[in-house]
């Protein structure tokens, strides 16, 4: 029996464009592979898998898998998103909030809205941060097309699930004009261990700034939103003072997205909140390949 699939547009900006996101109520006993297959038949880059676990309790429990084509991923910022709205939308409530479990964490999430239009938010984890020397980060740098002797850039790995590399360029034109070599960047992050790079404008005071994230190592050469390099983002920048950022992707690929995040003092660092809106505009069901 082929599974009903639900395509949501997460992280949407201004309930235009946004990432769409294959979601599987996952009753049907796939694969792996056959999981992998879903973003390929569904033509969205990601998916996630749905799995009730307890709903007698007045905060239902429900565990997520990701996939790429490429294999299953411990997490998915916009994934979540999207998970999320397909949640509230069954339950047909306005204020949904929901106990997850996805890549060995159990944490919050939450949607309000209705009729399809969500807004959603949860808690990404623990963000690691830490410097990189500048001889491995130019590999990155230059498979980015940038100079790395220019010193415009600022590198930093940063981790939620699997690690990243954050790249601060001066503005959003720069931002904008980026050209990579993918070849060379999957070479050089596959080499540094890294899920892909994640570069982004310096956050003007009020916290807005534009991103783009390269991970041709998992099978997305760019994606159009990622919610937990933002995520990393806000924490790396709450050092400087900055509680909120919101970050404008998309635009690259002609689906433009923004992720909201958001930091407050914790005992072992900032707690983050990130999400963004979503829609679901369509349910089609397919049949995978043998």
């Amino acid at each position: 029996m082929s599974p009903n699939i639900v395509v949501v547009n997460a992280c949407q900006r201004g309930w235009q464009g946004g990432s769409p996101t294959a979601v599987v109520a996952d009753d049907t006993s796939l694969s792996d592979a056959e999981r992998c297959a879903i973003p390929v038949t569904a033509g969205t880059s990601h998916a996630v898998f749905i799995s009730a676990q307890d709903h007698r309790s007045s905060r239902p429990e429900v565990s997520l898998r990701f996939f790429t084509a490429a294999g299953e991923l411990p997490a998915c910022g916009h994934g979540t998103v999207a998970a999320l709205a397909v949640l509230a939308e069954r339950a047909g409530e306005s204020e949904y909030e929901v106990t997850l479990q996805s890549g060995g964490r159990t944490y919050r999430g939450r949607a309000r809205g209705g009729r399809g239009r969500f807004r959603a938010d949860f808690d990404p984890g623990q963000v690691e941060l830490r410097a990189i020397a500048r001889g491995k980060s130019e590999l990155v740098v230059s498979a980015l097309g940038l100079d790395p002797d220019q010193g415009s850039t600022q590198c930093q790995i940063a981790s939620v699930g699997r690690p990243r590399m954050l790249v601060q360029v001066p503005d959003r034109r720069m931002v904008a004009e980026l050209t990579p070599d993918l070849n060379r960047l999957r070479e050089a992050c596959d080499w540094l261990g890294l899920l892909g790079c994640y570069v982004y404008s310096a956050p003007r005071h009020h916290g807005r700034a534009a991103a783009r994230m390269f991970a041709p190592s998992i099978g997305v050469p760019e994606d159009i939103a990622n919610a937990n390099s933002t995520a990393c983002l806000a924490v790396h920048v709450a050092t400087r003072g900055l509680a909120t950022v919101e970050v404008d992707m998309g635009d690259s690929l002609g689906a433009p997205a923004t992720i909201m995040a958001s930091t407050r003092p914790g005992p072992g660092g900032p707690l983050v909140q990130v999400g963004g809106t979503a829609t679901i505009p369509f349910l089609f069901q397919v049949g995978l390949p043998d």
